[in-house]
């Protein structure tokens, strides 16, 4: 009977191990992030899936309960619990982000190339000159400005991260987007605070909404004084999208690059952190455009802080006003500079 018993065990490991896998599932954390491997992996972060581990590349179908280490088989709560994430990832993944990016790189700058043919630049005497930036504003400008042009760059790479084939190219990609990260983390929030007052809302910045800044009006000219503080509406929408929505990115990619949250919290970080993209890639061509190409002249007050007066006088008419009636403007006249 003994010997009958364990025949039968026998026969039943054996039946087991032919069925089992040939390779043992690996539970350690995939590092190769926005390699190849990752990118397989991410596509793998979706339907029926609503658990809170990543095993060798994919999702462990486990009926929702949690597969780690600390919490294996314990129903999940909170974020991990969420229903439809998966799927809303993997939609929003496969089928929309990438597109919607291509369609912002694409119809953005067009959309200003159309403008600038028919509306021309904007050309203001440079006279009368007038020191707006101190040496301190524009180097923590720069110094914010840079390492936050390299994110979005390296960001649409590592969008694309498939099309390029993953590999060597995109992670190295992925660490340029990383180190520039710990680099605006740290000049982001110094310019947060140099120009969060001058960037508060005000009450005519709806007037300049309506007018969009004067920059619908036909020729190079613009003779209409501009409602506007120190920075006008639309620098204000860039400020707040750029350091608001800039620490969100940097909060959200911090989860997606360690993954040290669950599933459910990649997927919202990465759904959070892509749409914050289209936003600060499209108003990144914006800012750009109005700087380089919109107003001719107008790079200097990020080079050397300086404005010419008529500039001053109409495209920030409220704040040459305010400097007028203080008595400061006479005090910021840069000496050598005349009509």
């Amino acid at each position: 009977m003994r010997s009958a018993v364990f025949s039968l065990l026998f026969a039943m490991f054996g039946l087991l191990y032919a069925q089992a896998p040939k390779e043992p599932i690996d539970f350690s954390q995939n590092t190769e992030i926005y390699g190849v491997k990752q990118i397989e992996q991410i596509k793998n972060w979706g339907v029926n899936s609503p658990t809170s581990g990543v095993v060798s590349g994919s999702v462990m179908q486990m009926q929702g309960v949690a597969v780690g280490p600390l919490d294996s088989g314990k129903p999940l709560e909170g974020i991990q619990a969420s229903k439809g994430l998966g799927e809303l990832f993997m939609i929003l993944q496969g089928e929309w982000f990438a597109k919607i990016f291509l369609a912002i790189l694409i119809l953005v700058p067009l959309a200003f190339a159309s403008h600038l043919m028919i509306f021309k630049s904007k050309s203001f005497s440079h006279g009368v000159k007038y020191k707006v930036f101190s040496s301190y504003n524009i180097a923590i400008h720069w110094l914010a400005a840079i390492p936050f042009v390299a994110i979005c760059i390296t960001g649409v790479i590592m969008v694309f991260g498939e099309s390029f084939g993953g590999g060597v190219f995109v992670r190295l990609a992925r660490d340029i987007h990383g180190l520039c990260t710990i680099a605006f983390a740290i000049f982001g929030p110094l310019m947060f605070l140099m120009w969060v007052k001058a960037s508060l809302p005000k009450a005519y910045d709806i007037k300049w909404l309506m007018m969009l800044g004067g920059y619908l009006t036909l020729g190079k000219t613009i003779s209409t004084p501009i409602p506007s503080g120190q920075f006008n509406a639309g620098m204000k929408m860039w400020f707040w999208t750029c350091t608001i929505g800039g620490f969100v990115m940097i909060i959200t990619g911090a989860f997606l690059y360690f993954q040290f949250a669950p599933i459910n919290a990649l997927r919202l970080s990465a759904i959070i952190h892509n749409i914050l993209g289209f936003a600060i890639i499209a108003l990144l061509f914006t800012h750009i455009y109005m700087s380089v190409f919109a107003i001719e002249g107008a790079m200097s007050a990020m080079i050397d802080g300086s404005m010419g007066e008529e500039e001053l006088a109409i495209l920030h008419s409220y704040y040459y006003n305010e400097l007028k009636s203080e008595g400061r403007l006479e005090k910021m006249k840069i000496e050598g500079s005349h009509h």
